[in-house]
Order: C-alpha cells, then structure tokens, then sequence
C-alpha cells in the first residue's frame, strides 16, 4: 500500500548563530492529517526548527520539504497553504481585531472575507472581542485572537507555538477540541511546540523530543511512555532533561 508523501520532510537540518549550534543535524517527517509534538526545554531548539520551516530563517546546512516543496527554493508556492500561531508574535495593537483578521484574510486571498470571520468568531468566542484593540486584550484572549490568525486561510499545515498559553483549563480543553475537529474535518497536519504534557499526550500521534539542538528521542507518546518505564510524558520528558542535566554538571555520576 503507498503512503501519501510527507507534509513536512527534513533532512540533516542544522542552524548555527555564529559560535553557536541552535539546531544540530536534525531529521525528521510529519504524515499529513498527523499531529507531531516538538518538546524540548527553552533553548533546546523548538522555535528555531519552526522558523526554519515558515522560511524566516535559513539553515547553515540541510533540506526542507514542505507540501512537496523545497523551502530553500519555492517557499512562495506553499506559504499561503500554511500558517502558524504563537504568543511570541503580535499583531498591531492599535488595530481591532476584527481590523488584523481583515488584513490577513486578504493578505492570504480568502474569497468571502466577512463570512470567514463571522465563522472564526462563533468557533473561537471572538464576538465580544472583535471591535476591541488588540493591545487592549488580555494574554488568554491574545491567544485566541492568534489562533483566528492562524486559521483565516484554512492551511493544510499549521506551525504552533504553545496554542493553549495563558489560557484557562476550561477555554484550552475547547481550543484542543478545536484543533482536533479541525484535523479531522480539514485532513490537516499539526506541528506544535508544548510545554503542556498533558495537552501533548491527547494531542499528538507523534513526539520528537529536542536538547541542545538535536532530537535525543522520539515516537507515539504511549510507546515513550512504555520504553521509559513511567505513566506519563511529563515524567519522561523530566528524566530526559534531568540526564542532560547530570551530564553537564562536572563530577556528576554518570
């Protein structure tokens, strides 16, 4: 049986910043309707990886493949059938919400831009907020109104960078239904940087784990979970980070 070409490939991947190796000869694939996990402590390489694959940054060395091309090349073909979110990245704040999904709706050619944005605001309980200035929401509702962003133009990839942050327990159980339905209803892949385990583990069929720049492990979080001996990705992820940690402390036992 053929399996459908990957929505993302990357192969040998290394990003350095002078002196410094952000992302280490990393290699890696996500199946279409897929979600993947990227997890690795702050600095570990999550960020840098994802704004490698967006075409913001360019690798010292290594190829990308994204939705059959190659980023390094043709990264123009394929930009408008992605998008990503991430409460690291504002919109212009004087601006109404309704104002900034309106520029990125055309931005990325949305046909019926109003009844896009009515459709945004009923699944994401944006109404109240779509008059409102961005720089005049709280971080929860940032997150949200970012999230819109990220789904004006229906992508068949979707790049996020902790999509539940500064959410309460209730509104981020709706967002991860959200993006499941969304995965299901659209045939969509996920990439999505966590430091949420719990989310990860309802989230994703795949789990790359990243240190200092490399990938150190990864697979199904219930086979990592297996392979480790715990009950649950949180307790892998810290007996990973922890190993790391005994390594570089001299005189530490190995």
């Amino acid at each position: 049986m053929l399996h459908p070409p990957p929505v993302i490939d990357v192969r040998n991947l290394t990003r350095r910043f002078g002196d410094v190796v952000a992302v280490d000869n990393v290699s890696f694939s996500v199946a279409p309707g897929s979600v993947t996990g990227l997890l690795g402590a702050n600095g570990a390489g999550k960020t840098t990886t994802i704004a490698m694959l967006l075409g913001l940054l360019l690798p010292t060395t290594g190829a990308i493949t994204v939705l059959g091309e190659d980023m390094l090349r043709h990264r123009y073909r394929v930009l408008g059938r992605m998008n990503f979110s991430s409460p690291y990245f504002d919109l212009p704040q004087r601006l109404t919400v309704r104002q900034n999904l309106t520029v990125y709706a055309r931005l990325y050619g949305v046909d019926q831009v109003g009844e896009r944005l009515r459709t945004l605001a009923g699944e994401l309980e944006l109404e109240p907020l779509f008059d409102r200035p961005f720089r005049g929401l709280s971080a929860g509702q940032k997150t949200r109104v970012l999230l819109a962003k990220a789904m004006i133009n229906e992508p068949e990839l979707l790049l996020l960078d902790e999509p539940t942050a500064s959410l309460d327990p209730e509104s981020a159980d709706r967002i991860r239904g959200y993006l499941e339905g969304y995965r299901d209803r659209a045939g969509a892949a996920i990439l999505m940087a966590s430091h949420n385990m719990p989310e990860v583990e309802r989230l994703c069929d795949h789990v790359l784990i990243m240190q200092r720049g490399r990938i150190v492990d990864r697979g199904p979080p219930a086979d990592l979970i297996a392979k480790h001996g715990r009950q649950t990705l949180e307790q892998v992820f810290l007996d990973i980070a922890r190993s790391d940690a005994r390594r570089k402390t001299p005189g530490a036992a190995a």
